[in-house]
């Protein structure tokens, strides 16, 4: 399968135009939408929750990563990166670092190839969405796949300390993973304290709190309320942990 990480949002032609540009190539793709309200221009803030996610899709699925905020420079690298039996297809700008730093295996090369007509702006389409087509009808033809490359960030973290995420909900994600703090500590955002609790009812409706959530990462939340309405929270807040 396919699966779509982008900071396109849900509103546009831009990911449908992907999933066309995939089609041409394989028209039996099976494409999953992932993440279309990805972190927008923050490549390095979406490797955390691309690190999440990844881990739920079996060996072999093909990761189709658009987060591009150097498209059509030389600031980066098109590749495609073979992490742990999975294959992710992108820029070389951070976006699968984290992914990398929590595997066994990781190798990157570099896409070689370019189509006669390639958009200064929409590499998504006419560069990696066909490299993902033909990843999934078994591998890249001949000469598509170049040198060997190394990942863009040195020194990445396995945990980063801000709001990666904010739901329809208003609940914040961080890149905190819950298994790296203890059920003590408490979350300071701006002032804010959010102390533990295991799930929404636990706590009285109106009460903030936060939570180990489906993908292993701590989230700040408020039963039946918005976390980031009643508190100002933003991708990019900084959290404090006071273990």
């Amino acid at each position: 399968m396919i699966v779509l990480f982008t900071d396109f949002g849900n509103n546009g032609p831009y990911v449908g135009q992907m999933k066309a540009a995939i089609y041409q190539v394989n028209p039996a793709a099976t494409i999953v939408d992932l993440f279309a309200n990805a972190p927008g221009f923050n490549p390095h803030s979406c490797g955390y929750l691309l690190s999440a996610y990844s881990r739920y899709f079996p060996e072999g699925t093909i990761f189709l990563c658009v987060v591009d905020p150097g498209v059509g420079t030389d600031q980066r690298k098109a590749v495609v990166a073979e992490i742990d039996g999975q294959l992710f297809v992108g820029p070389n700008n951070g976006l699968f670092d984290v992914v990398a730093l929590h595997s066994e295996t990781a190798i990157v090369s570099e896409i070689s190839w370019r189509p006669e007509s390639l958009s200064a702006t929409f590499h998504g389409r006419d560069l990696f969405a066909p490299i993902a087509g033909y990843l999934s009808l078994g591998g890249c033809p001949k000469g598509y796949l170049g040198k060997a490359a190394g990942f863009f960030v040195e020194g990445v973290s396995h945990d980063l300390s801000e709001i990666v995420y904010i739901d329809d909900y208003g609940n914040a994600m961080t890149g905190i993973r819950v298994c790296s703090i203890s059920s003590a500590a408490i979350l300071k955002v701006d002032g804010s304290d959010f102390l533990y609790a295991n799930t929404f009812a636990a706590v009285p409706k109106g009460l903030s709190f936060w939570f180990k959530n489906s993908v292993g990462l701590a989230e700040l939340a408020i039963n039946c309320g918005s976390a980031a309405e009643k508190f100002g929270l933003k991708t990019g807040d900084r959290i404090e942990v006071d273990a």
